[in-house]
């Protein structure tokens, strides 16, 4: 975790080139603990204060995610605003007991569903990095490499998950700079 940081997440992601068997084979040879699959339902709401895509690149969402044995609330907005490429994001996040409950207090705030985002997770963990494989209904198979240790800051934190993807020895696919919602919205902004 950064510290002093605490609600500021540091990721990466990419489209899975490779087969996921080369991956979760070079994770295991370096000692990594795999994680069971769990489906995760992401459904992503618009304010009614401000539209969250009238940015030209849009930073923000709200979500409610909803697996197996929980729920959460969950508000990120990425960072640098006015840039395509992220480099990290603010994220508050908690669990939350009925997630339908706060379905229904959203929508009668008058916050308006945009998008589902269907997903199948498996969440690996080594040398302070989860490693997240996501096959998204739709859209196809992805692996997300978030940092998880101690780090002066974003900079320091970026470097050690470059690092670690490149001493994976496997090529992964193309970067993707965007979120998941984006995906489904249809959002490609230019980089």
């Amino acid at each position: 975790m950064l510290p002093g940081v605490e609600y500021i997440e540091v990721e990466q992601k990419f489209r899975l080139l490779s087969p996921v068997e080369e991956l979760k084979a070079a994770l295991v040879r370096r000692g990594a603990v795999p994680g069971a699959p769990a489906r995760q339902v992401d459904t992503y709401f618009n304010a009614p204060h401000r539209d969250f895509r009238d940015d030209p690149v849009v930073s923000e969402w709200l979500r409610i995610r909803q697996e197996d044995g929980g729920a959460s609330l969950n508000f990120k907005r990425w960072h640098p605003l006015e840039e395509p490429v992220k480099t990290h994001c603010d994220e508050y996040e908690s669990a939350v007991s009925d997630a339908e409950a706060v379905r229904r207090v959203l929508a009668a705030l008058d916050f308006t569903e945009l998008t589902v985002v269907d997903k199948i997770r498996e969440e690996w963990h080594l040398d302070g990095v989860a490693v997240a494989f996501d096959r998204v209904a739709g859209h196809g198979d992805f692996v997300e490499f978030e940092f998880k240790g101690e780090a002066a800051g974003v900079e320091e934190a970026t470097a050690a998950i470059t690092a670690f993807v490149g001493g994976l020895g496997i090529e992964l696919g193309e970067r993707v700079n965007v979120g998941y919602p984006h995906l489904t919205l249809g959002f490609r902004p230019e980089v």
